[in-house]
Order: C-alpha cells, then sequence, then structure tokens
C-alpha cells in the first residue's frame, strides 16, 4: 500500500525532541496516594453537609417539641379574651387603713384613625421598625438586638416586637423566663394571625401601660396632658412613646428630665425612619411637652408611687382587684410631712431652702414614713428614693467605722490640724484647728481634717466598701475626698445604711410592702422576715454608737435631742451648703431629713446642725409618741491600759498650775493608736494603703477646697498616721472675715 506524500514521518534530529514527547505520567504509587485524599476531601464536605442538615432537622424537632410543650400550657386560644377593665389597687396602711386607692384608668378605646399619624409612627420608630414587615416574631430585630448587646453600641436592645408586648400585657406575667418568652412568641404569632396590622397596632395603643395608673393612650393623653388623645401634639406623643421603656420611671410628672430627654430619642428615631422631616423634629426638640400639675394632693402619693414602683417587681402583672398592705404608718406619715412641711414655710425663705425629703424605717428595715417633696402637687419627683445628692459629714461614720475595724478605737488621738494633699486642703467649718482630738469628739465636731487623716489611714478604697457592705448601693468615688461625703447618694440608702448602727449590726433590705391579696382574700405575695446578715461586729456597733452619742449630746446637733430617749446620728453639710443633712436614730426608729435646691444651688447656710435637726426633732418626738423606749446596742470595748493622753485626758492640769504656780507634768511618750482590749482581728481588706486616684472635686468648690486633677499615685501617697502632713507642714490659714456673728460655740464647731 503506497504511503500518502502528505504523511508527515517523524524526524530524531539531535535535541529536537519537543513536539513528540509525552506527557509524563505518575507512577503507580503516586497515584494511590493522591487517590485517598481526593477522596477524604469529598467525604469531609459530604459530612459536614450530612450533619448540618440533621443538626438543624434535630433543632426544628427540639424547638417544635418547646412550642408544643409551652403552648400546651397557655389557655385555649380560642379562649383568649382581651381584659375588659384595668384593676384597681388598694393601698393600705400597716394598720389596715386606706392610704391611697390607684385604681388604673382605662381610657375609652380610640381608633387609630381618629389620631394624628404621627402618634402610631412615634410607638412604631421606637419599638418596632419593622412592625409591618415581621409575622409578629423578628428574626433580624433579634439578631440586631444580640449584635448590639454584644458590642455594647447603643445600650442594651430588646428584640421583642409590638405584637409581642401586647402579648405579653395582655395575657402573661412580667417575669423574665425562658418560658415566658416562648409563650410570648406564641401568642404573637397568633395575634398576627386573628389580627391584621392595623387591628394590633389599635389593640396596642388602647391597652398598653403608660404609668401612673393610665392604661391606653386615651387615658395616658388626660392623664398627663389634661386632654385626649386626638388632640395631642407630636412633642406629647414622643412622651407617651417613651414610656413604653420604663413607664413608671419615665413618666413626665414624676420625672420630667427623664421624659423629655427620652422624647428627644424617639423624635430623632422618627426622623431617622423618614416619618418627619428635620424641620419638624426641630420645631418638636424646641418646644417640648409639659405634663399638667395636680391639685391637692398630699405627700401619701410619694409613699404610694414607691409601692406601685416595687409592686411591678413584687407581683408582676396585675388582672385582678388587689389590696396591698404596706409598712407605712399612716400617723408618722403625717408627722413626717407636717414636720417637714411647716418648717420649710416658717425658715425655707431665710436659709433659702425650696425642697425637702424625709425618710424612717425601723431597725428591720420596714419604711414607716417617706416624704419625696414639699409639695407632690407642684412635683412629683420623690427625692427621697430618686435625688442622689452629696451627704458631706454624714458620710463620716462609714469612714471612722473602717477605722475602727482596721484596730482604732473612740479614744484614739489623732490631729486636728491643717492638711495638704497634694495640693489640696481640706478644713474645718470654722477654720479653725483643735491639735490632737480623740475620735469620738472628731466625729461629734465633724472635724473635716481628722476625717481625711482617718481615710487616708484605712485607704479609700476600703471606705466605700464599708459604705456599701452597710447598705449605700450607688458609686463611690474612691479618693481622698470620700472622707468628706463627696459621693452623692440617696436619702432613702443612706439611712438603710445607718440602719445596722441601731438593730445591733444587721444590714437590712428597704421594703414598704407587706402582703398583697386579691380582692378575694387569696394571697399573692407576703413578706417573709428576712436580712442581709451581720456587716457589723457588736463592739464595733458598741463603738460607734458611743461616738454619734456625742453628736447629739456635745457636738454639731446638740439641737436634736429626744427626751427620755437614747439617740444617736450625725449631721452634713455639702460644699457651699448646698445640701443639708441628718441623719439620727434610737432603738425604734431611724430616720433622715435632706434639705437643699432641685438646681443645686446654694442655700443661705443652710446646715446639717440648724434646719435639718429641727425638722428630725420635730417628727421623732411626734412619731415616737407612746411607743415603748429602747435602748441602742452597746456593750465594753473600752481597754484598762489605754489611757488617754495627758493633754486629752487630764486638761485640769493647766488650771491646776494657774493656782500652784507648779508646772505642768510632762506628759508620758505614747502610741498614738491605744489598743482596744480583746477585740478581734479586723477583716481582711487588702487596700489599706493602696493608692486609687483622686478625682477631681467639683468645680464650684472654693479654691482652697478644690483637690488636685487625677494623677497617677505613689504607693506613699496613702501613709500612716505619724507621715499624714501635721499642723506644722502648711502655713495655718486665716480666720475669714464678715462672717455672720455667731456664738463661741458655733464658731469652732459649725453646722457640720
Amino acid at each position: 500500500m503506497a504511503r500518502s506524500d502528505k504523511r508527515r514521518e517523524p524526524r530524531f534530529d539531535d535535541g529536537d525532541y519537543g513536539e513528540l514527547r509525552a506527557e509524563r505520567r505518575p507512577s503507580p504509587r503516586a497515584r494511590a496516594r493522591k487517590a485517598p485524599r481526593r477522596r477524604r476531601s469529598r467525604s469531609f464536605f459530604g459530612a459536614l453537609i450530612y450533619w448540618s442538615v440533621t443538626m438543624a432537622l434535630w433543632g426544628a424537632i427540639a424547638a417544635g417539641g418547646l412550642a408544643a410543650y409551652y403552648g400546651s400550657r397557655l389557655p385555649p386560644i380560642d379562649q383568649l379574651a382581651v381584659p375588659k377593665r384595668p384593676p384597681n389597687i388598694a393601698i393600705l396602711d400597716v394598720n389596715g387603713e386606706l392610704l391611697a386607692n390607684r385604681g388604673d384608668t382605662g381610657g375609652a378605646a380610640v381608633r387609630l384613625a381618629d389620631l394624628p399619624p404621627y402618634v402610631p409612627k412615634a410607638f412604631i420608630a421606637i419599638e418596632d421598625r419593622r412592625f409591618y414587615a415581621h409575622w409578629g416574631v423578628d428574626p433580624i430585630g433579634i439578631g440586631r438586638a444580640v449584635v448590639r448587646n454584644v458590642t455594647g453600641r447603643g445600650g442594651m436592645q430588646g428584640g421583642s416586637t409590638l405584637t409581642q408586648q401586647l402579648a405579653k400585657n395582655l395575657f402573661l406575667t412580667q417575669e423574665r423566663t425562658i418560658s415566658r418568652k416562648i409563650q410570648e412568641a406564641i401568642l404573637a404569632l397568633w395575634l398576627e394571625r386573628k389580627y391584621s396590622k392595623d387591628q394590633i397596632l389599635e389593640l396596642y395603643l388602647n391597652r398598653v401601660y403608660f404609668g401612673s395608673g393610665a392604661y391606653g393612650v386615651e387615658a395616658a393623653a388626660e392623664r398627663y396632658f389634661g386632654h385626649g388623645a386626638s388632640t395631642i401634639t407630636l412633642s406629647e406623643a414622643a412622651v407617651l412613646a417613651g414610656l413604653m421603656k420604663a413607664p413608671s420611671k419615665l413618666a413626665p410628672d414624676r420625672n420630667p428630665e427623664g421624659a423629655a430627654e427620652r422624647a428627644a430619642q424617639v423624635i430623632a428615631a422618627m426622623a431617622q425612619e423618614g416619618h418627619i422631616t428635620e424641620a419638624v423634629a426641630k420645631a418638636a426638640l424646641a418646644h417640648p411637652a409639659a405634663a399638667r400639675r395636680d391639685v391637692g394632693a398630699g405627700s401619701i402619693n410619694y409613699a404610694a408611687d414607691y409601692v406601685m414602683d416595687m409592686l411591678d417587681d413584687t407581683v408582676g402583672a396585675i388582672d385582678r382587684d388587689i389590696v396591698v398592705t404596706t409598712t407605712i404608718d399612716s400617723r408618722m406619715q403625717m408627722a413626717a410631712e407636717g414636720a417637714l412641711k411647716q418648717a420649710l414655710d416658717e425658715k425655707g425663705g431665710k436659709f433659702g431652702v425650696g425642697q425637702g425629703a424625709l425618710v424612717a424605717i425601723d431597725p428591720t428595715g420596714a419604711i414607716r414614713a417617706l416624704v419625696g417633696g414639699r409639695d407632690y402637687a407642684q412635683s412629683q419627683f420623690n427625692r427621697a428614693v430618686s435625688a442622689k445628692r452629696q451627704p458631706g459629714s454624714a458620710f463620716k461614720p462609714f469612714v471612722y467605722l473602717a477605722g475602727l475595724e482596721q484596730g482604732l478605737t473612740p479614744d484614739t488621738v489623732r490631729e486636728d490640724g491643717p492638711l495638704n494633699i497634694k495640693g489640696w486642703r481640706p478644713e474645718n467649718y470654722s477654720r479653725q484647728y483643735l491639735g490632737p482630738v480623740t475620735l469620738t469628739k472628731a466625729l461629734s465636731l465633724s472635724l473635716n481634717t481628722v476625717a481625711v487623716r482617718v481615710g487616708l489611714e484605712v485607704g479609700p478604697k476600703t471606705v466605700a466598701k464599708t459604705a456599701h457592705r452597710l447598705g449605700v448601693q450607688s458609686d463611690l468615688q474612691a479618693n481622698a475626698s470620700i472622707a468628706l461625703g463627696t459621693s452623692e447618694v440617696t436619702p432613702l440608702e443612706l439611712v438603710a445604711a445607718y440602719t445596722p448602727f441601731a438593730n445591733g449590726g444587721i444590714a437590712v433590705q428597704p421594703h414598704a410592702i407587706l402582703r398583697v391579696k386579691t380582692a378575694a382574700g387569696k394571697t399573692l405575695y407576703q413578706r417573709r422576715s428576712a436580712s442581709l446578715g451581720r456587716v457589723i461586729a457588736p463592739q464595733y456597733v458598741a463603738m460607734m454608737n458611743d461616738m454619734m452619742r456625742e453628736t447629739l449630746l456635745t457636738g454639731t446637733a446638740r439641737k436634736a435631742a429626744l427626751p427620755g430617749w437614747e439617740a444617736a446620728g450625725k449631721t452634713g453639710t455639702s460644699q457651699d451648703f448646698r445640701d443639708a443633712w441628718f441623719v439620727g436614730y434610737t432603738g425604734r426608729l431611724i430616720a433622715g431629713v435632706w434639705l437643699g435646691n432641685d438646681d443645686n444651688s446654694p442655700t443661705k447656710r443652710a446646715s446639717g446642725g440648724n434646719l435639718p435637726v429641727e425638722i428630725w426633732s420635730r417628727f421623732m418626738n411626734l412619731a415616737l409618741k407612746g411607743e415603748p423606749v429602747a435602748g441602742l446596742p452597746s456593750g465594753a470595748w473600752r481597754s484598762e491600759n489605754a489611757a488617754l493622753p495627758e493633754e486629752i485626758a487630764r486638761p485640769i492640769d493647766d488650771l491646776f498650775g494657774l493656782f500652784t504656780g507648779e508646772s505642768r507634768p510632762a506628759a508620758q511618750p505614747q502610741s498614738a493608736r491605744p489598743a482596744p482590749a480583746q477585740l478581734p482581728p479586723p477583716p481582711p481588706q487588702g487596700d489599706a494603703y493602696e493608692p486609687p486616684p483622686m478625682a477631681d472635686a467639683p468645680q464650684d468648690w472654693p479654691a482652697h477646697d478644690r483637690p488636685p486633677p487625677s494623677a497617677s499615685r505613689a504607693p506613699d501617697d496613702f501613709l500612716p498616721p505619724e507621715d499624714i502632713p501635721t499642723v506644722g507642714s502648711i502655713e495655718r490659714p486665716r480666720q475669714r472675715r464678715g462672717a455672720p456673728e455667731r456664738n463661741i460655740f458655733e464658731e469652732l464647731f459649725g453646722g457640720g
């Protein structure tokens, strides 16, 4: 067979193999190694997909099982009904006398079409921006809330929809449990299936709680603004929508500042969502809503408001008429209101004091009287439980208690003299100094320099821990000025923190509710006797009571004596006379009085030793009338071998020399810290000399009293008493001129 002339035969020229060389095939061994790797890769991804699908399936089955289980515990869906009438709450005093009737006001039903369009939009913007997009439960909203909570952006966020909130308010309790959230989701899905979106929104606006006993937007508009919901302004609508976050705390008639701040957030959210223009938003912010005043309301409403706030956490949602028996004693409440109002009416103008508060609790923590302001009709803000103010020297008992627990005694001597701490020069009220004094005398006369020395000696952090242990809840700045009461507290928590001194060292939880029953007599809540345990050892209780008794006998609260009663306490005055305090106690009752101005402006030299002491004495004499006399906890603590220094123990020697011509006997050297007899070792603190940062003083402090700005501290900044600067370290300041005339005792020791 002839070959074609076009056939190309292979050529075997040297070095030209490129066109004919075949690809090199891997060896069988290499192929054997590579094949399992591909198979393993395919096997891994296949297993991942398989187990993902399997876990998702089982998760769906588990979720369905949980939904079925908790759904079975709900009433039959066809039997669910919206409550017809808000419940009534009767508030009784400890003796069963009616104090207040908080029958919740359920306004007439308002149609969505009758409301201004910005009203429902305000609620949607701040509570549920995807209301018209979800089916009752919003996974996207929940995910967004989780992300914000984890990253800490925008504060804590909730993922509940308006439908879920409606389901909770209509059918469920306020408890925060997984089971309740699941039931809430089930009911939300049912509501979405049964009603249209507009019907759900209309039902929501007519049934949710707006605080101050108002259920529904119509009742809320009448309650806060004095007119119906169909005529509310944009600013008023923003206030009502903002109440959903915390109805009791943000009510505009009780907390106008908080309500205004929340309303501004609502308006900003509406503008962001495009419900209103920026110009409209600015106009609304420029004209905030103002709540109307109630006429003729007495101070008992402060106590009733507090009871209502506590009731939310006690029994949750209320779906029937109930009767609440409180710890309030109506006789003491009237005495407290009368004492405060009379003093402010008679002397408030003279001392430049516009407001005040009085709290009285018994040694178990039961609140017997609570007055949150001068006139409830003018201001519903409860200063007794919500106003945080500087306690001044009324904070010093915690400083001295910390010192006692570190080994000091009431007879321990410390120097009262000028003090310079990194440029901060704390001074006494009178700008005069007594030299070496006992801690008892220093506390009774409210000597600032000694309190600061003791505070530095034990450590500011130890002082803060001591106050927190006794019952102070507010944050405390652990710096040198803490000894002078520069960290703010509320009257209620300060009085509660004094209670261990009166009851023998037991911490208490202030409470106002004894029991809650339905109108038919079924008990929903009964308070059991309970305490927070011992927080002060008995010997230190005895020491503190000995020291604070002197405040009433020879110190800054001499006007507070109660005939026939053993009493103790401490006055307090903050910088520039902005706050005046007195907290005093007997074995039966602990009471505290605060006076000042809401705008934090200075008073006209109102101090703890004048007007607050007068109010306290007037109240206590009425409150304790007819009560069996009870003494204060006491005990033996003095050491037989711990003699006082000669200049303290034997002041008569100076006079003796005048008559005899003999010189005074030389004082024997003595330790600066007399050791108490048979006292147990102090509790471990660990931070007695740890140098915490010095916080800046308030801007209004006088230059000579202002601490230096925060700076790093060396280990020797807080020192033992012998190393703390004394009189010779700086020049003794001169006496102020032009001060009002006072007697010699007031000139020396002031008002605390």
